[in-house]
């Protein structure tokens, strides 16, 4: 889930920043320090929006680099549990898929994409389930469950996200609306038959 939130941070200015306006100088440098990072409560920091406010700055012995306590907005991306997310698939592998969505990827475990038995087509980089002939690949859109978060904050490539399509409204976008499309056409017909009863049996007309 994407949020906007008002933090607060001390950040050093490298001398070569100096020469800039306070505000600015912070902003590069909270950039430099935050964006592309993880914290385990907040998630992966994905924008320093703008500076709020500026201290006094700070000067350490044996440090050219001055710094200041600031409060700024930030947008972060917090992957929490039981959120449903849409992504899409940019890896095959023989065991599931890996699915991304805002700034992390996630594994779809083939345990949980369906009920269906799963063979892995190496070849076209694919999964295709047995019965009904469906597949994955590069590229597809899903809607998934986040069932498990491990965020790793020294390390941000290696947090683990796991996904879920096993539940009512999860899969493939594709399956998805052929589902809903199935749902309408029955209905639809089924109305248009009895318009035509009624029509034929309307009493008082001749033929």
């Amino acid at each position: 889930m994407y949020k906007k939130m008002k933090l607060m941070d001390t950040v050093r200015i490298a001398p070569e920043l100096l020469g800039n306006p306070v505000e600015e100088a912070v902003k590069i440098a909270l950039r430099e320090k935050l964006e592309g990072a993880v914290d385990k409560k907040l998630g992966s920091f994905v924008a320093i929006m703008n500076v709020v406010s500026v201290g006094e700055g700070h000067i350490l012995p044996g440090d050219g680099g001055i710094y200041y306590d600031t409060t700024f907005e930030a947008l972060v991306y917090t992957p929490e549990l039981q959120e449903i997310i849409e992504g899409s698939v940019v890896e095959v592998v023989d065991f599931g898929v890996f699915v991304s969505f805002g700034p992390f990827d996630g594994l779809l475990h083939v345990s949980q994409i369906t009920d269906e038995y799963i063979s892995y087509d190496e070849k076209n980089s694919m999964l295709i389930t047995r019965e009904s002939g469906r597949s994955i690949g590069v590229g597809d859109r899903l809607r998934a469950r986040v069932v498990a978060v491990s965020l790793n904050e020294r390390e941000p490539r290696d947090c683990k996200i796991g996904l879920t399509m096993r539940q009512v409204g999860l899969g493939k976008i594709e399956w998805l609306d052929e589902a809903r499309l199935a749902k309408l056409k029955p209905k639809k017909e089924k109305g248009e038959e009895k318009k035509g009863k009624d029509k034929a049996e309307k009493p008082g007309e001749e033929k």
